[in-house]
């Protein structure tokens, strides 16, 4: 056998006994880890987010690497479905400036939200989501859910979104021409919060962007995942993804890889330790 082989015997009687090289131990170890990170995501994770959870928890691992073990062991992220564009015809409400302008970027929390709603098929009929993100942290800030698309739909989202933030100057919200962010009780509901209303161009999506890419991510790492027989099933996995993991756990690109939840935290620290310098200066002086 050394003969065909054209190797030492040592060599041959070495290997005999241990089989696996060091780089194959090593890629066991990590594919644990992988696995862990992939199933902590729902299995919606991609190795782009699974290297970074990697190196968050101490594993100096290349990405390469990453992406090659995990297409080895057919471990993929979730993927993107396109849809055919809707048109809506009909007479146009009025409509409050677009403040946007597809602008997307808001410098500090409770300056810019975005808001709109979909829905989700279960086999007791539609399920619809109201949701209002921070567009400075992508975080949702309100959510709604009911078996009717009315505008207490969206108005009890935007009450959830009030009651947790602290709000300090205007607010612009911004939504499409839908008759609930048109109806007198919206509009309502915003002057009292002293909150701007915003509107996007009728019939395009790309006003806002932002809460429709979120929709687009609940549905291909949540909702196809599972077929919903009730409603209340649709709902619990929802309320599970939006709080337990969109908002506290799911990493995005646009916030480094962090994410909403520890986005702010970072943020409110940076502040907290800007006015201990001041103070210090202050008192220096």
């Amino acid at each position: 056998m050394c003969k065909v082989l054209k190797v030492h015997p040592s060599g041959y009687y070495a290997w005999l006994k241990e089989p696996e090289s060091s780089r194959a131990k090593e890629n066991k170890v990590i594919l644990e880890k992988i696995n862990e990170a992939y199933e902590q995501s729902n299995r919606t994770y991609g190795y782009r987010n699974i290297h970074k959870d990697l190196i968050e928890s101490g594993i100096q691992v290349n990405k390469k690497r990453v992406a090659r073990l995990m297409r080895e062991h057919k471990l993929y992220g979730i993927g993107m479905v396109k849809k055919c564009p809707q048109h809506k015809s009909g007479r146009p409400h009025y409509a409050h400036p677009n403040h946007l302008q597809q602008c997307f970027i808001a410098s500090k929390p409770n300056a810019l939200w975005v808001t709109d709603i979909t829905y989700i098929r279960t086999h007791e009929g539609w399920l619809y989501l109201a949701a209002i993100l921070d567009l400075f942290s992508r975080k949702v800030i309100g959510w709604s859910m009911s078996h009717r698309m009315t505008r207490q739909l969206a108005l009890d989202a935007f009450y959830m979104a009030v009651a947790r933030r602290v709000i300090r100057s205007n607010v612009i919200l911004h939504s499409d021409q839908g008759s609930q962010f048109a109806s007198s009780d919206w509009q309502r509901a915003l002057k009292r919060y002293s909150v701007i209303p915003s509107m996007s161009r009728r019939g395009n999506c790309y006003d806002n962007a932002v809460v429709e890419s979120f929709f687009k991510t609940l549905k291909k790492e949540c909702v196809r995942k599972y077929v919903f027989k009730t409603r209340e099933e649709a709902k619990r996995k929802i309320f599970e993804y939006i709080e337990m993991f969109y908002n506290s756990k799911r990493r995005h690109s646009y916030l480094n890889y962090l994410s909403p939840n520890n986005f702010e935290i970072r943020y409110y620290s940076d502040i907290e330790k800007e006015e201990v310098l001041l103070t210090n200066f202050v008192s220096m002086k």
